[in-house]
C-alpha cells in the first residue's frame, strides 16, 4: 500500500479508490481500539475451555469408583453439611456413574461446593464457588475485573469488531486473482506475506467471529440487558394462574457465571403457596430433594442436570437442565421446570422449543461460543481462539511495517476529499440505534476524523 501524505494521498485517485482508503483508514481506527480486547477475549477464552475440558467448572470432572448402589439423598445431604455446615443451595448430578456428585451450600463466608463419592458418602473436596482460576478468567472475560464500565467498555469493542469484520472483508475482497484471497500465498515475503495471511485468516474465521460478537454483545449490559433480553425474554404470562415471585430468574445466578438459560434471565419466577399446577410429585409422596431428582429423571433429565432448593417461604424447587451449563452437548436439550415446595406440583415447564427466536439463537450460539457442544466445538474455537490471536498479532506487524521512520501514530491516508462521508454519518447513527455504545463511539471517531483532524494541524501531524 502507498505511505505518501494525505494531502497528496487522495487529490489524484479516482472514486474507488479514495472510498478504499476511506474504509482502510476506519479499519485500523476499529483495530487501535479492538485488538486488546480480542487478545483477552481469546486467551481468557482458551483458558475458560481448557479448564472445562480437563478439570470442569463446577467439579463435574471428580472421578470415584461406581458402587453398587447410591446412598439416599438423605445420607449424603447429612456427609455434606458434617464437612461443610450451612443450608444445601444445590445438588448437581453426575454425568456418568463414575463421577462424583456435587451440592452447593451457602455458608456465611459464601458459596462453597461439596464433591462428594455418591457410592460412600466420602466427602472428596470441599472448595470456594466462583474462586478458581476458571472464574478469574470469567471475570476478566466479561468485566476486566472493574465491574460495569468493564462491561461498557467490551460492549463496544464488540461492536467494533463487527465494524472491523466489515470494513476487512472488504478490503480483503478479491480485485485479481480470487485464490490469492482464499489460499496463503507462502511465496511471498516482508509485509505482503503478512498482509495475505492476515487477510485469508481473517476471511476464514470472520462469521464465526461475527457470531461469537452477537452472542457475547447478548450478555452485556445496554445491547443485550436492556434491548435483547428485555424484548426477547420467555414471557411468564403462558404459565396460567401461576402466582409469581418478585424475584427474577437472574437471581438464581451466583458471580459471572450464568446458571439459567439467556432467554429466561428477565423473566418472573413462580411462587409456592396455591392451589394452581399440574401433578409433579405423586400426591401423599415427600416433596424433597430425592423426590424431586425422580420427578426429573421421569421428564426425561438423564445423565447431569441440576436440582436448585427453594429459597424461603415462596420458593419453589427448580430443575434445570441446558448446554450452556455443560449438562450435555445437544443446545436442544433446555428444560427448565419449576416444582411448588409444598404440593409438589409442576408450576411451569420450559423447553427449547418455547423459547422466541432470539432464544432459540442463543441457546444454540452460548454452548458453541464456549465449546461445548462436544469435541468438534472445542477443537474448532481452539483454532479459532489461535486465528484470532494471529490476526491481531499480525495486524500489529503490519503497522509496524508499514509505519515510516519518525512517524507517530501513521493512520492510513486520508482522502483530500472524503467520499460519502454523509453516507458513513448516517450508517454511525444508524449503528448508533442498534448498538447505542458502540454507534457513539463511532460518531465520536467520525467528529474527530472529519471535524478535529481537518482542523487542527498538530493533531493531524500525530496521526500522520
Amino acid at each position: 500500500m502507498a505511505t505518501s501524505q494525505p494531502q497528496s494521498a487522495g487529490q489524484s485517485r479516482p472514486l474507488s479508490e479514495k472510498f478504499y482508503f476511506a474504509v482502510w483508514r476506519w479499519h485500523f481506527y476499529a483495530g487501535l481500539f479492538v485488538i486488546p480486547f480480542l487478545i483477552m477475549l481469546a486467551v481468557t477464552g482458551l483458558m475458560m475451555m481448557f479448564i472445562t475440558q480437563f478439570d470442569g467448572r463446577d467439579g463435574e470432572k471428580i472421578a470415584v469408583t461406581q458402587g453398587a448402589a447410591e446412598l439416599s439423598l438423605p445420607a449424603q445431604e447429612a456427609a455434606v453439611l458434617a464437612a461443610q455446615p450451612g443450608t444445601i443451595a444445590e445438588w448437581i448430578g453426575p454425568k456418568a456413574p463414575d463421577l462424583a456428585a456435587v451440592f452447593r451450600v451457602k455458608t456465611e463466608g459464601g458459596q462453597r461446593l461439596v464433591a462428594i463419592d455418591q457410592y460412600t458418602g466420602e466427602v472428596i473436596k470441599v472448595w470456594d464457588r466462583r474462586a478458581g482460576w476458571y472464574d478469574l478468567a470469567d471475570n476478566i472475560h466479561s468485566t476486566l475485573l472493574i465491574g460495569d464500565t468493564g462491561d461498557r467498555l467490551i460492549e463496544i469493542a464488540a461492536g467494533l469488531g463487527i465494524v472491523l469484520v466489515l470494513t476487512g472483508l472488504y478490503l480483503w475482497w478479491p480485485r485479481g486473482n480470487a485464490a490469492s484471497a482464499l489460499i496463503p500465498n507462502f511465496r511471498a515475503r516482508g509485509r505482503a506475506l503478512w498482509k495475505n495471511l492476515h487477510a485469508v485468516t481473517g476471511f476464514w474465521m470472520s462469521a464465526i467471529l461475527v457470531i461469537f460478537l452477537l452472542s457475547g454483545l447478548s450478555w452485556t449490559g445496554i445491547w443485550g440487558g436492556q434491548m435483547m433480553q428485555a424484548w426477547s425474554t420467555f414471557p411468564a404470562a403462558k404459565w396460567d394462574n401461576v402466582p409469581l415471585s418478585d424475584d427474577i430468574h437472574a437471581s438464581m445466578n451466583h458471580g459471572h457465571t450464568n446458571d439459567v438459560p439467556w432467554a429466561l434471565e428477565q423473566t418472573p419466577m413462580p411462587a409456592s403457596g396455591s392451589d394452581t399446577g399440574i401433578t409433579g410429585v405423586a400426591e401423599g409422596a415427600d416433596v424433597d430433594a430425592s423426590s424431586l431428582i425422580a420427578l426429573g429423571r421421569r421428564l426425561g433429565m438423564e445423565g447431569r442436570f441440576r436440582l436448585a432448593y427453594p429459597g424461603g417461604d415462596t420458593g419453589v424447587w427448580t430443575l434445570n437442565r441446558d448446554s450452556m451449563s455443560g449438562d450435555g452437548d445437544s443446545p436442544f436439550i433446555d428444560r427448565t421446570v419449576h416444582v411448588d415446595q409444598y404440593s409438589g406440583k409442576i408450576l411451569a415447564d420450559v423447553k427449547y422449543q418455547d423459547y422466541s427466536w432470539a432464544g432459540k439463537a442463543m441457546a444454540v450460539s452460548i454452548p458453541f461460543h464456549m465449546g461445548l457442544m462436544g469435541t468438534w466445538s472445542f477443537l474448532l474455537n481452539v483454532v479459532f481462539c489461535l486465528s484470532v490471536i494471529f490476526v491481531c498479532v499480525s495486524g500489529l506487524v503490519m503497522w509496524v511495517k508499514r509505519r515510516p521512520k519518525g512517524a507517530r501514530l501513521a493512520a492510513p491516508p486520508e482522502p483530500a476529499e472524503m467520499p460519502f462521508w454523509k453516507g458513513a454519518a448516517l450508517i454511525a447513527v444508524l449503528v448508533s440505534l442498534a448498538f447505542p455504545l458502540t454507534g457513539l463511539a463511532l460518531l465520536a471517531v467520525l467528529a474527530f476524523d472529519v471535524l478535529l483532524l481537518g482542523n487542527l494541524p498538530v493533531l493531524k501531524r500525530a496521526v500522520s
